[in-house]
């Protein structure tokens, strides 16, 4: 199943000068996705930032903004 990240995530220049956060919180995706990279287990992440299925929506807009990102092979 799917996740609609754009339920649960938001982009507010007022909120943690406009980096993606779950919505309600000031909980960036980038820490939520640092986590689990760093060795944490869903659910060690979930209790540490009270959130759930914010996890997995974390996990979809990472991976949406990958595949969008532009990257450029420079030799050296």
């Amino acid at each position: 199943m799917k996740v609609d990240w754009r339920k649960r995530i938001e982009i507010n220049p007022d909120i943690m000068g406009g980096k993606p956060v779950i919505k309600g919180t000031r909980v960036p995706v980038e820490v939520i996705v640092g986590g689990l990279a760093g060795g944490m287990t869903i659910e060690e992440v979930c209790r540490e930032y009270r959130i759930k299925e914010e996890v997995r929506a974390a996990l979809a807009y990472a991976a949406e903004t990958l595949s969008e990102e532009l990257l450029i092979a420079v030799s050296n």
